[in-house]
């Protein structure tokens, strides 16, 4: 009587003969019929003020709320804040001049009070201006500009 044979083959699977070591590849050495295309970077496609918009990548943004920010350096802001899960304050709103902006925060000065300010950008709703917002650089090139996110 015959034993079954308990070792499946997936579907698809041709076995291969085991071959000595130095000749597990018999193509190796032999020259394709064609030369395989360069690799190249891709091309970059030039944006609208003069970035470089890589395919398959966002577009490098110029108007970032930071740099709005760090264009009205010295302006008197109101910076509402929401703060989730906190009892004691779940909004605040922060009055004062703006000394510093960076990527992912705010610095602010109370000028009554002498108090500064450390703000987590991501707590940030919005910010109000009592004076007009300066939003565009006066000279190329002068924008922080940081990779996609």
């Amino acid at each position: 009587m015959a034993r079954p044979n308990n070792s499946q083959q997936p579907a698809g699977f041709y076995p291969q003969a085991q071959m000595p070591y130095g000749q597990q590849n018999p193509y190796y050495g032999m020259q394709p019929p064609y030369p395989p295309p360069p690799m190249q970077p891709p091309a970059g496609v030039a944006g609208e003020k003069g970035g470089i918009n890589v395919p398959g990548m966002l577009p490098i943004e110029e108007s970032y709320i930071e740099n709005i920010l760090r264009l009205n350096k010295g302006k008197l802001v109101e910076v509402f804040t929401t703060f989730e899960n906190n009892k004691e304050w779940n909004a605040k709103i922060f009055k004062g001049l703006i000394e510093a902006t960076g990527r992912d925060h705010l610095i602010l000065s109370d000028p009554q009070t002498g108090d500064r300010y450390l703000i987590p950008m991501v707590y940030v709703d919005y910010v109000t201006f009592s004076e007009p917002i300066d939003y565009e650089y006066h000279f190329p090139g002068a924008v922080a500009r940081y990779s996609p996110r």
